[in-house]
């Protein structure tokens, strides 16, 4: 899978939202998906957080043409917080598989 703008750490892969930035976040699995295979259909979630005044929103989520890119667009957060966004594939070869990257929300003002 390309993890192109994510950072690789022990918890897994992590990338930073401004908090008031609304970004689209894509994952290739080209190199996971089998010769000939490809993404029948995709999902995205956000793991809540329990009280939040600020959720981090879905706007939309869906596949690329290519049939092995998947994205989603996000908005909102709370600063100084980490969310847990997944996103779980099936392919045409009914190959059902889930990865998962860690949004940091972070103030960039001045």
């Amino acid at each position: 899978m390309n993890r192109s703008g994510f950072n690789q750490t022990i918890n897994g892969l992590d990338i930073d939202k401004d908090l008031q930035a609304q970004l689209t976040y894509t994952f290739d699995w080209s190199e996971w998906l089998g010769e000939g295979d490809s993404i029948i259909s995709t999902s995205y979630e956000v793991k809540a957080r329990r009280n939040d005044p600020t959720p981090v929103v879905i706007i939309s989520d869906g596949m690329a043409d290519s049939g092995t890119d998947t994205y989603v667009e996000l908005s909102g957060g709370q600063a100084d917080k980490t969310y847990i966004v997944t996103s779980k594939i099936t392919t045409a070869n009914g190959l059902v598989d889930r990865r998962h990257f860690r949004l940091n929300v972070v103030n960039r003002s001045a």
